[in-house]
């Protein structure tokens, strides 16, 4: 394999903490489990189930869901292939949001939408307890922060939720969140596309880049889950330093973009998802790759620049 004359990084930590919780440093989730724009069944069910059963041959023990996916598909198909569960398998979801009859996403984040959201997460993946739960937030359902945070709260101190998370936050938000109770990992945009344009249109409000909120993370030991961390197909000719480096490592974009979010930053937890047990194996293989400090360097550049 080519070498670039630049050093290499030290080799970055197999896993991370997620409060008592302790997992592999790339997860899997399960977006890409139901239909067509993550509604409904899945054209081939029994692939979907593959993908989720080789999960667990790989070594995977830390999957994303939520149970707006499909709604519900994703979480069945959870627990019709992996329940009883083993006893290192975390699986965190993520309340705040729903899906329209229209097939549109829309925000949950009201006080009683939570606890049904809780309800019905923890039905469907056959939980007493979720080890993890996001609360994604969005400046557009104008349900004041810390009214939906305080429900999220009553729900963890009712033992229906073991640890509290965030996602789609800025760092204002994370630290008013820190002032109430521990947070676990931040769920937040963030690829090789850069981010920051896309967030402020998602969250519908003026919010720092995602390295703003990467860094807050990584100053207090919280995991940053980067959501979209393969940037939907945005990769390869776009991004010349990401292709080089695919080229230099016999690697494809998009195990290069993985290798970089795993030398980003320690408490990088990477959640890519997939619907092809192949691609599975293709996501994985990536830990393997040991970018050089000027590879990174330069992808990072390219992914300020796209932003």
């Amino acid at each position: 394999m080519p070498e670039s004359h630049a050093s290499t990084f030290a080799s970055p930590p197999e896993t991370i903490r997620l409060g008592d919780l302790e997992v592999r440093r790339l997860g899997f989730g399960a977006m890409r489990l139901p239909g067509k724009d993550v509604w409904g069944e899945p054209e081939h069910p029994e692939r979907a189930r593959a993908v989720l059963r080789r999960t667990r041959e790989l070594g995977i023990n830390f999957i994303d869901t939520a149970w707006y996916y499909g709604p519900h598909v994703a979480n069945r198909l959870i627990a019709e292939t992996l329940h009883p569960y083993p006893k290192d398998l975390v699986i965190a979801t993520k309340l705040g949001g729903k899906r329209l009859p229209d097939t549109s996403w829309a925000g949950a984040a009201r006080p009683e939408e939570l606890r049904e959201g809780c309800e019905e997460d923890l039905r469907g993946l056959r939980r007493d307890v979720l080890d993890v739960v996001h609360m994604r937030y969005t400046g557009a359902q104008q349900v004041p922060f810390l009214e939906s945070l305080d429900a999220l709260i009553e729900l963890k101190r009712a033992g229906k939720i073991r640890h509290l998370a965030l996602s789609n936050v800025n760092v204002a938000q994370l630290e008013e969140a820190l002032g109430r109770t521990p947070i676990v990992a931040v769920q937040n945009l963030f690829n090789i596309a850069g981010g920051t344009g896309q967030l402020a249109r998602m969250t519908h409000a003026e919010v720092e880049g995602p390295e703003a909120v990467l860094e807050a993370c990584a100053a207090r030991g919280i995991a940053f889950l980067p959501f979209f961390p393969l940037s939907a197909g945005a990769l390869g000719k776009a991004h010349p330093a990401l292709s080089g480096a695919a080229e230099r490592h016999r690697a494809t974009p998009a195990q290069i973009a993985i290798a970089w979010l795993l030398a980003r930053s320690p408490v990088m937890l990477p959640i890519p998802g997939t619907s092809s047990p192949e691609h599975l194996d293709e996501n994985w293989a990536a830990r393997s790759i040991r970018l050089t400090a000027d590879e990174v360097g330069a992808i990072a550049r390219e992914a300020r620049t796209a932003g």
